[in-house]
């Protein structure tokens, strides 16, 4: 008799030896990972992964595990998959002694649904191996210790693994999470190969690992802002973005959301991806609006496209290297370029060598590991040449924060500025979402309601709404465009079709912005307009949670973009005023060993202690970004925290004194060049 789903919750970890599991060939598999351990290193894998499991099943389970581990590259525990659906249950259906508990498990269901999960066999949410857990032993205890928890006790999460309940108290965080924290020099590619492969940490990505995942709804809204502003950047006064070309590549997690983006920002969007499944995937949830996997046809669609000026978003099966060269070729301008295939893990399967088919490249990585390291650097090379071509005619490429630059100047192409420091090509946070948004405070809020009812994220949409309308008639010249692009966003958002799992929302604002959006919600749950809980959080992609030189912080000129005391100062802030759950990682979309970013999730129950909580913290958690990067001399960072210290008299903040640039030169004896 099988038990019901509270009951399975409750069990954890099962009391007799489930029934091994077959292999569910038709999902959307992980790639199989580098055979990296030597022999004592395999055995070390096996036995570290046995300790979750009494002596009595050890026998059986070393050698089942040995072949997931020569198989996948990994101990996944297939086994112990639960046998009830995963996704977000509303609330009340959690067993848990704790209301922020229940809903940090239901945000854990929502990263592994599989309408929203990349790879949920494996536990993977995004970017090919942000992962919620590093297997199902994992993700069994720590549901276990949710529905376990008092209001006074937090879990500790040690890179997927449960380390345990701890005496805490109310004002504290019931979870605090940390994935892939390495001692520095432990922090190359292969070093997440060998100890992910060892069970000892993980790479959470941003919202993977941290429990905060919306689906590519979290980064439509930020991709359609920057698109919308590209255009703004290269398009005329009098100009709309109608028939005008953006050529992108990546239909994954967080780059399916591309397609999506370039509708609401009116263009025609063109997105390639090598994996049919997923191209299919985002075309049956409605992400792409049309699905091509002949080149020609995609020459004389796009050509169609232009001529009837379109808003149409085509995604096409096959390598983004090939369409570039088509273009140039067939002299299709492109006006915007740019790239979101997952290239912080270049050689696990987030970029793709062009002139194979996607199942070869996927032998070649697991059998010739070094050989498909050297043909993905060709075609890095041959993908920026193609680049090179157009933007010789006037194409805008900028570096969508996903490695494509770093990983092609390790590979010898041609993307180097004249001074062979800089990158030929800006980050978009250069160029765009820092200036833009981010020095003002402006970066990716979201929440969650619980009851699972749309009716309930109807009345929040409305609700921003009206606060946004609110803040907008009293804001500054300087952020009038942001609060109009936010309430297009919000007026829009239904409409746009965005939720996928959980119903969720995300939205651009400011300190400002957030905190009254959260206090009308936790108000309007506290007299019963919204049925229930609302649980908020951000991406990491924001003002101050994530440091990250070649992304986040690219904007930061004064030398401190390689430090991270911004995001850990963030997270622990963040810890002590009101957060529910806080997580810190190394890694994120620009990969292992590059980023340091932080996240928070916040549950309302409209209580009064709630209130307190969301105006203490979401101030910190902005403004904090903020100081920094006014510190570093950002002019807009400049305005929005002398603008936030005048509202604020609590707020002091170190302002930087200026210096005139002619008072530099001569000081030093400088080299004839």
């Amino acid at each position: 008799m099988s038990l019901d789903f509270k009951s399975q919750i409750l069990r954890g970890i099962p009391a007799s030896l489930p029934e091994k599991r077959e292999y569910v060939y038709s999902a959307n598999h992980a790639p199989k990972r580098k055979d990296i351990l030597s022999l004592d290193e395999k055995r070390l894998a096996i036995r570290n992964a046995l300790r979750y499991f009494p002596e009595a099943w050890h026998q059986e389970l070393a050698q089942e595990f040995a072949t997931e581990l020569q198989a996948h590259g990994r101990i996944y525990m297939y086994r112990f998959k639960p046998e009830y659906d995963m996704y977000a249950r509303p609330i009340g259906e959690y067993p848990a002694l704790s209301l922020q508990a229940a809903g940090i498990m239901l945000m854990i269901q929502n990263n592994l649904d599989p309408a929203v999960a990349q790879h949920p066999e494996e536990l993977i949410t995004y970017g090919g191996n942000g992962a919620v857990f590093q297997n199902w032993a994992q993700y069994l205890l720590t549901m276990r210790y949710l529905a376990m928890m008092s209001e006074e006790q937090t879990l500790h999460v040690y890179s997927g693994h449960p380390m345990g309940l701890f005496p805490s108290s109310k004002e504290a965080p019931r979870v605090v999470v940390t994935n892939g924290m390495m001692i520095p020099n432990y922090s190359r590619p292969d070093d997440w190969e060998k100890y992910n492969a060892l069970g000892v940490t993980q790479y959470g990505q941003m919202t993977a690992g941290s429990y905060m995942y919306i689906g590519p709804q979290g980064i439509v809204h930020g991709t359609a802002i920057t698109v919308m502003n590209a255009f703004r950047k290269v398009l005329q006064r009098n100009e709309n973005p109608a028939g005008k070309l953006f050529l992108t590549a990546g239909l994954g997690g967080m780059s399916g959301a591309q397609p999506k983006a370039g509708n609401i920002a009116g263009c025609i969007t063109i997105c390639a991806e090598v994996n049919p499944a997923a191209a299919k995937k985002r075309h049956e949830q409605g992400w792409v609006d049309e699905l091509l996997d002949d080149m020609e046809e995609l020459v004389s669609r796009t050509k169609k496209a232009i001529k009837e000026k379109e808003t149409v978003s085509l995604a096409f099966i096959g390598n983004v290297v090939t369409v570039w060269e088509k273009f140039d070729e067939a002299d299709i301008f492109i006006h915007l370029g740019s790239d979101q295939t997952s290239l912080h893990n270049p050689w696990a399967g987030g970029y793709y060598p062009v002139d194979y088919s996607f199942e070869e490249a996927n032998d070649l990585m697991s059998e010739s590991p070094d050989l498909f390291k050297e043909k993905v650097q060709e075609s890095l090379r041959r993908h920026a040449q193609a680049i090179n071509n157009h933007t010789a005619k006037g194409t805008y490429f900028f570096d969508y924060g996903n490695a494509f630059l770093l990983e092609a100047s390790r590979a010898g192409a041609d993307i180097m500025a004249e001074n062979t420091i800089d990158f030929k090509y800006p980050s978009y946070v250069q160029d765009i979402l820092g200036p833009m948004c981010f020095d003002y405070g402006f970066g990716p809020f979201r929440w969650v309601c619980t009851s699972g009812n749309p009716e309930d994220l109807r009345k929040t949409d409305t609700i921003a709404l009206k606060v946004m309308e609110q803040i907008k008639a009293e804001a500054p010249e300087e952020i009038q465009q942001q609060m109009q692009d936010n309430i297009k966003w919000i007026t829009e958002a239904e409409n746009n079709r965005l939720v996928v799992g959980s119903q969720a929302r995300i939205l651009y604002a400011d300190a400002e912005g957030r905190a009254k959006i959260a206090e009308a919600f936790n108000k309007a749950i506290r007299s019963g307009k919204i049925q229930g809980p609302i649980v908020l959080g951000r991406d990491h992609h924001d003002v101050s949670g994530t440091d990250s030189p070649f992304r986040e912080t690219s904007n930061i000129y004064d030398g401190s973009k390689f430090t991270a005391d911004m995001a850990i100062h963030n997270v622990i802030g963040d810890s002590f005023r009101g957060a529910t759950w806080v997580s810190i990682h190394n890694g994120g979309g620009v990969g292992w060993g590059e980023v340091v970013n932080g996240g928070f999730g916040m549950l309302l129950d409209g209580s009064e202690a709630a209130s307190k909580r969301l105006k203490n913290m979401l101030f910190y958690d902005v403004n904090n970004g903020i100081s920094r990067r006014s510190w570093a001399r950002n002019e807009e960072a400049l305005f929005a925290i002398k603008r936030e210290m005048a509202r604020t008299p609590a707020l002091k903040v170190t302002l930087p004194n200026l210096v005139d640039d002619a008072l530099l030169h001569g000081l030093f004896d400088e080299a004839v060049t």
